[in-house]
Protein backbone atom coordinates (compact mmCIF):
# COMPACT_ATOMS: atom_id res chain seq x y z
CA UNK A 1 0.00 0.00 0.00
CA UNK A 2 1.48 3.47 -1.12
CA UNK A 3 0.57 7.31 0.50
CA UNK A 4 -0.36 9.05 -2.37
CA UNK A 5 2.30 12.01 -1.59
CA UNK A 6 0.68 14.87 -3.69
CA UNK A 7 -2.12 14.37 -1.95
CA UNK A 8 -0.55 13.82 1.74
CA UNK A 9 1.42 17.05 1.70
CA UNK A 10 -2.16 19.27 0.83
CA UNK A 11 -3.29 18.80 4.05
CA UNK A 12 -2.26 18.50 7.50
CA UNK A 13 -1.28 15.25 8.71
CA UNK A 14 -1.14 12.97 11.93
CA UNK A 15 0.60 9.82 12.96
CA UNK A 16 -0.49 8.48 16.25
CA UNK A 17 0.14 5.48 18.86
CA UNK A 18 1.02 4.74 22.15
CA UNK A 19 4.80 4.67 23.08
CA UNK A 20 6.92 2.43 21.82
CA UNK A 21 4.75 1.35 19.17
CA UNK A 22 7.28 2.84 16.19
CA UNK A 23 5.41 6.48 15.49
CA UNK A 24 9.30 7.85 14.69
CA UNK A 25 10.14 4.77 12.62
CA UNK A 26 6.82 6.33 11.00
CA UNK A 27 7.49 9.74 10.54
CA UNK A 28 10.98 9.15 9.66
CA UNK A 29 9.50 6.92 6.58
CA UNK A 30 6.96 9.64 5.74
CA UNK A 31 9.95 12.32 5.47
CA UNK A 32 12.37 10.37 3.41
CA UNK A 33 9.29 9.94 0.99
CA UNK A 34 8.78 13.13 0.67
CA UNK A 35 12.43 13.92 0.13
CA UNK A 36 13.03 11.10 -2.25
CA UNK A 37 9.69 12.42 -4.37
CA UNK A 38 10.14 16.13 -3.69
CA UNK A 39 6.69 16.48 -3.20
CA UNK A 40 7.82 19.49 -0.36
CA UNK A 41 10.16 20.88 1.81
CA UNK A 42 10.32 19.65 5.47
CA UNK A 43 11.13 21.54 8.50
CA UNK A 44 11.21 19.35 12.04
CA UNK A 45 11.24 20.32 15.13
CA UNK A 46 13.11 17.40 16.42
CA UNK A 47 12.45 17.17 20.46
CA UNK A 48 14.93 13.93 20.65
CA UNK A 49 17.37 14.26 18.35
CA UNK A 50 16.36 11.42 15.92
CA UNK A 51 15.58 12.50 12.69
CA UNK A 52 18.80 14.57 11.66
CA UNK A 53 22.15 12.80 11.86
CA UNK A 54 20.93 9.26 13.08
CA UNK A 55 18.26 7.83 15.42
CA UNK A 56 18.06 4.94 18.67
CA UNK A 57 17.15 1.70 18.05
CA UNK A 58 15.39 -0.99 19.61
CA UNK A 59 17.08 -4.27 18.99
CA UNK A 60 20.33 -5.36 17.65
CA UNK A 61 21.51 -2.35 16.40
CA UNK A 62 22.70 0.85 18.14
CA UNK A 63 21.28 3.03 16.03
CA UNK A 64 19.85 3.65 12.48
CA UNK A 65 20.76 6.55 9.87
CA UNK A 66 18.67 9.80 10.32
CA UNK A 67 17.74 11.75 6.98
CA UNK A 68 21.03 13.67 7.10
CA UNK A 69 22.56 10.70 6.18
CA UNK A 70 20.33 9.51 3.51
CA UNK A 71 19.96 12.99 1.77
CA UNK A 72 22.96 15.07 2.44
CA UNK A 73 23.12 17.80 -0.01
CA UNK A 74 19.40 18.46 0.37
CA UNK A 75 19.01 18.34 4.54
CA UNK A 76 20.34 20.86 6.46
CA UNK A 77 20.56 20.41 10.50
CA UNK A 78 20.28 23.25 13.21
CA UNK A 79 21.08 22.78 16.49
CA UNK A 80 19.89 24.21 19.75
CA UNK A 81 22.60 22.30 21.37
CA UNK A 82 25.86 21.81 19.15
CA UNK A 83 27.66 20.41 22.20
CA UNK A 84 25.30 17.23 23.05
CA UNK A 85 25.65 17.11 18.52
CA UNK A 86 28.77 16.60 18.95
CA UNK A 87 28.82 14.29 21.99
CA UNK A 88 26.91 12.24 19.71
CA UNK A 89 29.19 12.26 16.92
CA UNK A 90 26.18 14.42 14.43
CA UNK A 91 27.07 16.50 11.81
CA UNK A 92 25.31 20.40 12.06
CA UNK A 93 25.70 22.81 9.93
CA UNK A 94 24.05 25.92 11.92
CA UNK A 95 23.83 26.42 15.71
CA UNK A 96 20.37 28.51 16.50
CA UNK A 97 20.29 31.85 18.67
CA UNK A 98 17.01 33.35 19.40
CA UNK A 99 17.34 37.36 20.35
CA UNK A 100 15.07 38.05 23.00
CA UNK A 101 13.07 40.45 20.66
CA UNK A 102 11.61 37.97 18.82
CA UNK A 103 9.42 36.94 21.56
CA UNK A 104 5.83 38.01 21.67
CA UNK A 105 2.92 37.96 23.73
CA UNK A 106 1.56 34.90 21.99
CA UNK A 107 4.70 33.29 22.76
CA UNK A 108 3.89 33.28 26.77
CA UNK A 109 0.34 32.66 25.97
CA UNK A 110 1.29 29.45 24.56
CA UNK A 111 3.20 28.50 27.57
CA UNK A 112 0.63 29.56 30.14
CA UNK A 113 0.21 26.03 31.49
CA UNK A 114 3.97 25.07 31.80
CA UNK A 115 4.45 28.02 33.28
CA UNK A 116 1.10 28.07 35.30
CA UNK A 117 -0.17 31.74 34.40
CA UNK A 118 -3.51 32.99 35.23
CA UNK A 119 -5.27 35.79 32.65
CA UNK A 120 -4.65 38.23 34.41
CA UNK A 121 -1.03 37.78 34.46
CA UNK A 122 -1.23 37.49 30.76
CA UNK A 123 -3.12 40.62 30.54
CA UNK A 124 -0.10 42.45 32.05
CA UNK A 125 2.39 41.26 29.28
CA UNK A 126 0.45 43.23 26.79
CA UNK A 127 0.60 46.31 28.96
CA UNK A 128 4.51 45.41 28.88
CA UNK A 129 4.43 45.29 25.31
CA UNK A 130 2.65 48.92 24.99
CA UNK A 131 5.14 50.31 26.82
CA UNK A 132 8.40 48.88 25.39
CA UNK A 133 7.62 47.00 22.12
CA UNK A 134 9.69 44.69 21.24
CA UNK A 135 12.41 45.09 23.79
CA UNK A 136 9.57 44.38 26.53
CA UNK A 137 10.90 41.40 28.04
CA UNK A 138 14.62 42.25 28.20
CA UNK A 139 13.61 45.68 29.58
CA UNK A 140 10.65 43.91 31.93
CA UNK A 141 13.45 41.18 33.12
CA UNK A 142 15.54 44.27 34.28
CA UNK A 143 13.22 45.80 36.29
CA UNK A 144 13.54 46.60 39.86
CA UNK A 145 11.31 46.50 42.34
CA UNK A 146 10.75 50.43 42.48
CA UNK A 147 10.70 50.40 38.48
CA UNK A 148 7.62 47.52 38.55
CA UNK A 149 5.64 49.57 41.46
CA UNK A 150 6.10 52.79 38.82
CA UNK A 151 5.07 50.72 35.78
CA UNK A 152 1.82 48.95 38.12
CA UNK A 153 1.09 52.61 39.76
CA UNK A 154 1.47 54.27 35.57
CA UNK A 155 -0.53 51.57 33.95
CA UNK A 156 -2.75 50.40 36.71
CA UNK A 157 -1.82 46.71 36.64
CA UNK A 158 -1.77 44.11 40.19
CA UNK A 159 1.84 44.60 41.45
CA UNK A 160 1.30 40.99 42.74
CA UNK A 161 0.80 39.91 39.13
CA UNK A 162 3.75 41.46 37.38
CA UNK A 163 6.04 40.15 40.17
CA UNK A 164 5.16 36.84 39.90
CA UNK A 165 5.31 36.97 35.86
CA UNK A 166 8.77 38.50 36.32
CA UNK A 167 9.78 35.81 38.94
CA UNK A 168 8.51 33.03 36.42
CA UNK A 169 10.44 34.76 33.12
CA UNK A 170 13.35 34.82 34.95
CA UNK A 171 13.17 31.31 35.51
CA UNK A 172 12.34 30.73 31.71
CA UNK A 173 15.35 33.13 30.62
CA UNK A 174 17.54 31.51 32.55
CA UNK A 175 16.41 28.63 31.35
CA UNK A 176 16.83 28.90 28.25
CA UNK A 177 20.13 30.74 28.26
CA UNK A 178 21.88 28.98 25.90
CA UNK A 179 20.21 29.71 23.12
CA UNK A 180 17.93 32.32 24.05
CA UNK A 181 20.00 36.09 23.73
CA UNK A 182 19.43 39.74 25.59
CA UNK A 183 20.13 41.43 21.84
CA UNK A 184 20.24 44.65 23.76
CA UNK A 185 23.27 43.48 24.95
CA UNK A 186 24.75 40.78 22.92
CA UNK A 187 24.40 40.48 18.85
CA UNK A 188 23.15 37.80 17.52
CA UNK A 189 25.38 37.06 14.41
CA UNK A 190 23.10 34.76 12.71
CA UNK A 191 18.72 35.13 12.57
CA UNK A 192 17.87 31.13 12.65
CA UNK A 193 14.76 31.91 10.61
CA UNK A 194 16.27 33.82 7.80
CA UNK A 195 18.56 30.78 7.58
CA UNK A 196 15.88 28.56 7.97
CA UNK A 197 13.91 30.19 5.46
CA UNK A 198 16.62 30.83 2.86
CA UNK A 199 17.19 26.74 3.23
CA UNK A 200 13.56 26.02 2.51
CA UNK A 201 13.23 28.55 -0.83
CA UNK A 202 16.37 26.61 -2.37
CA UNK A 203 14.30 23.41 -1.54
CA UNK A 204 16.60 22.22 1.40
CA UNK A 205 14.96 20.28 3.95
CA UNK A 206 15.66 21.22 7.59
CA UNK A 207 15.80 19.41 10.76
CA UNK A 208 16.00 21.50 14.24
CA UNK A 209 17.85 19.10 17.11
CA UNK A 210 17.04 19.89 20.21
CA UNK A 211 19.72 17.94 21.93
CA UNK A 212 19.80 18.57 26.11
CA UNK A 213 17.10 20.95 25.44
CA UNK A 214 14.19 18.78 24.74
CA UNK A 215 11.94 19.97 27.66
CA UNK A 216 8.32 20.75 26.87
CA UNK A 217 8.75 24.46 27.79
CA UNK A 218 12.09 25.13 25.89
CA UNK A 219 10.47 23.01 22.61
CA UNK A 220 6.93 25.08 22.76
CA UNK A 221 8.97 28.01 23.26
CA UNK A 222 11.43 27.62 19.94
CA UNK A 223 9.20 25.94 17.86
CA UNK A 224 6.25 28.53 18.01
CA UNK A 225 8.82 31.62 17.86
CA UNK A 226 10.09 29.96 14.60
CA UNK A 227 7.36 28.85 13.55
CA UNK A 228 5.47 31.95 13.71
CA UNK A 229 7.98 34.29 11.89
CA UNK A 230 8.17 31.93 9.11
CA UNK A 231 4.25 31.28 8.28
CA UNK A 232 4.65 35.20 8.32
CA UNK A 233 7.14 34.82 5.57
CA UNK A 234 4.93 32.10 3.64
CA UNK A 235 1.81 34.11 3.87
CA UNK A 236 3.64 37.14 2.14
CA UNK A 237 5.47 35.24 -0.62
CA UNK A 238 1.97 33.62 -0.78
CA UNK A 239 -0.04 37.01 -1.56
CA UNK A 240 2.96 38.52 -3.35
CA UNK A 241 2.58 35.15 -6.12
CA UNK A 242 -1.17 35.90 -5.79
CA UNK A 243 -0.75 39.52 -7.32
CA UNK A 244 2.11 37.80 -9.80
CA UNK A 245 4.56 40.23 -7.73
CA UNK A 246 6.54 36.90 -7.28
CA UNK A 247 7.10 32.98 -7.25
CA UNK A 248 5.01 30.81 -5.36
CA UNK A 249 6.41 29.18 -2.21
CA UNK A 250 7.34 26.05 -2.16
CA UNK A 251 4.77 23.33 -0.19
CA UNK A 252 5.95 23.64 3.33
CA UNK A 253 5.26 20.64 6.14
CA UNK A 254 6.22 21.42 9.23
CA UNK A 255 6.41 18.10 11.60
CA UNK A 256 5.98 18.31 15.67
CA UNK A 257 5.64 15.83 18.27
CA UNK A 258 4.18 16.34 21.71
CA UNK A 259 1.44 18.14 19.36
CA UNK A 260 -1.09 17.91 22.23
CA UNK A 261 0.69 20.74 24.36
CA UNK A 262 0.39 22.87 21.00
CA UNK A 263 -3.17 22.09 20.06
CA UNK A 264 -4.91 21.37 23.38
CA UNK A 265 -8.66 22.65 23.57
CA UNK A 266 -7.33 25.97 25.66
CA UNK A 267 -4.39 26.54 23.21
CA UNK A 268 -5.84 25.78 19.28
CA UNK A 269 -7.53 28.95 19.13
CA UNK A 270 -4.20 31.03 20.32
CA UNK A 271 -1.67 28.39 18.76
CA UNK A 272 0.24 29.71 14.88
CA UNK A 273 -0.12 25.27 15.22
CA UNK A 274 -3.81 25.94 15.35
CA UNK A 275 -4.23 28.58 12.90
CA UNK A 276 -2.24 26.44 10.49
CA UNK A 277 -4.16 23.65 10.50
CA UNK A 278 -7.55 25.31 10.03
CA UNK A 279 -5.90 27.23 6.94
CA UNK A 280 -5.38 23.96 5.36
CA UNK A 281 -3.46 24.41 2.12
CA UNK A 282 -4.38 28.10 1.81
CA UNK A 283 -0.52 29.36 2.31
CA UNK A 284 1.37 26.38 1.12
CA UNK A 285 1.94 25.25 4.83
CA UNK A 286 0.66 22.39 6.48
CA UNK A 287 1.11 20.10 9.30
CA UNK A 288 2.84 16.23 10.41
CA UNK A 289 1.67 15.80 14.46
CA UNK A 290 3.03 13.16 15.95
CA UNK A 291 1.03 12.29 19.33
CA UNK A 292 0.34 9.68 21.53
CA UNK A 293 -2.15 11.28 22.93
CA UNK A 294 -4.93 12.20 20.13
CA UNK A 295 -7.77 12.85 22.38
CA UNK A 296 -5.45 15.63 24.20
CA UNK A 297 -5.52 17.50 20.41
CA UNK A 298 -8.84 20.12 19.66
CA UNK A 299 -11.86 17.91 18.28
CA UNK A 300 -11.71 21.06 15.55
CA UNK A 301 -7.97 20.83 14.50
CA UNK A 302 -8.34 17.00 14.64
CA UNK A 303 -10.80 16.93 12.07
CA UNK A 304 -8.67 19.34 9.91
CA UNK A 305 -6.13 16.01 9.48
CA UNK A 306 -6.70 15.14 6.29
CA UNK A 307 -4.43 11.57 6.72
CA UNK A 308 -4.18 9.55 10.01
CA UNK A 309 -1.30 6.35 10.77
CA UNK A 310 -2.39 5.15 13.66
CA UNK A 311 -0.37 2.42 15.57
CA UNK A 312 -1.28 0.34 18.61
CA UNK A 313 -3.91 2.77 20.73
CA UNK A 314 -5.28 1.58 23.99
CA UNK A 315 -6.99 4.35 25.78
CA UNK A 316 -10.93 4.57 24.76
CA UNK A 317 -10.68 8.30 24.63
CA UNK A 318 -7.73 8.36 21.69
CA UNK A 319 -9.56 5.45 19.63
CA UNK A 320 -12.93 8.09 20.08
CA UNK A 321 -10.70 10.75 18.59
CA UNK A 322 -8.79 9.30 15.93
CA UNK A 323 -12.03 8.18 14.56
CA UNK A 324 -13.78 11.28 15.20
CA UNK A 325 -15.60 12.30 11.99
CA UNK A 326 -14.88 8.83 10.13
CA UNK A 327 -17.01 6.46 8.55
CA UNK A 328 -17.84 2.96 10.21
CA UNK A 329 -16.35 4.25 12.88
CA UNK A 330 -17.60 1.37 15.38
CA UNK A 331 -16.00 -1.41 13.16
CA UNK A 332 -12.73 0.53 12.92
CA UNK A 333 -12.40 0.67 16.72
CA UNK A 334 -11.67 -3.00 16.98
CA UNK A 335 -9.44 -2.69 14.00
CA UNK A 336 -7.53 -0.70 16.30
CA UNK A 337 -7.49 -2.26 19.14
CA UNK A 338 -6.13 -5.04 17.74
CA UNK A 339 -2.89 -3.89 15.84
CA UNK A 340 0.26 -5.38 16.74
CA UNK A 341 2.09 -3.54 19.15
CA UNK A 342 5.17 -2.79 16.83
CA UNK A 343 5.09 -2.45 12.55
CA UNK A 344 1.00 -2.40 11.90
CA UNK A 345 -0.65 0.71 11.44
CA UNK A 346 -4.42 1.55 10.23
CA UNK A 347 -4.33 4.06 7.63
CA UNK A 348 -7.24 6.45 6.88
CA UNK A 349 -8.09 9.54 4.96
CA UNK A 350 -7.34 11.85 2.04
CA UNK A 351 -3.94 10.11 1.15
CA UNK A 352 -5.73 6.72 0.83
CA UNK A 353 -8.38 5.25 -1.20
CA UNK A 354 -10.03 3.68 1.78
CA UNK A 355 -9.03 2.56 5.87
CA UNK A 356 -6.59 0.28 5.39
CA UNK A 357 -3.99 -1.70 7.88
CA UNK A 358 -0.86 -2.05 6.69
CA UNK A 359 2.24 -3.97 7.50
CA UNK A 360 4.83 -1.63 7.59
CA UNK A 361 8.40 -1.55 5.95
CA UNK A 362 11.39 -1.61 7.69
CA UNK A 363 13.43 1.97 8.17
CA UNK A 364 17.55 1.48 7.61
CA UNK A 365 17.88 -2.09 6.58
CA UNK A 366 19.32 -2.67 3.10
CA UNK A 367 16.02 -2.87 1.58
CA UNK A 368 14.48 0.47 2.08
CA UNK A 369 18.08 1.95 1.41
CA UNK A 370 17.84 0.61 -2.08
CA UNK A 371 14.47 2.01 -2.00
CA UNK A 372 15.72 5.59 -2.08
CA UNK A 373 18.49 5.32 -4.19
CA UNK A 374 21.21 5.03 -1.64
CA UNK A 375 24.64 3.08 -2.35
CA UNK A 376 25.36 0.47 -0.56
CA UNK A 377 25.86 0.30 2.66
CA UNK A 378 29.49 0.02 2.50
CA UNK A 379 29.85 2.80 0.44
CA UNK A 380 27.74 4.61 2.35
CA UNK A 381 29.44 4.21 5.64
CA UNK A 382 32.81 4.65 3.66
CA UNK A 383 31.04 8.62 2.89
CA UNK A 384 29.89 8.76 5.97
CA UNK A 385 32.96 8.70 8.09
CA UNK A 386 34.94 11.19 5.90
CA UNK A 387 32.10 13.91 6.56
CA UNK A 388 32.25 13.39 10.29
CA UNK A 389 36.20 13.56 9.99
CA UNK A 390 35.67 16.73 8.15
CA UNK A 391 33.30 18.41 10.45
CA UNK A 392 35.66 17.87 12.90
CA UNK A 393 38.85 18.67 11.42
Amino acid sequence: VCLNLERFVERSNGIFGKSGTGKTFLTRIALCGIIKNRKAVNLVFDMHSEYGWQGTYEGDRDAVRGLKQYFADRVTVFSLDPESSRRRGASIDFEVKIPYSQLTVDDIILLQNELNLTPTTLETCYALLGRFGDQWFSRFLKMDSDAVTDFCDTNNVNQNAISALQRKLKVLAESCKSFLIDDSVHTVDVDAVKAIIGNLDSGKHVILEFGQHHQPLRYMLVANILTRRIHHKWVEKKERSLARRGPEPPQLVITIEEAHKFLNHELASQSIFGTIAREKRKYNVTLLVVDQRPSGIDPEILSQVGTKITCLLNDEKDIDAVLTGVSNASGLRGVLASLDSKQQALVLGHAVPMPVVVQTRIYDDEAFRTSMGLLPTANLDKLIKDDIATDFD
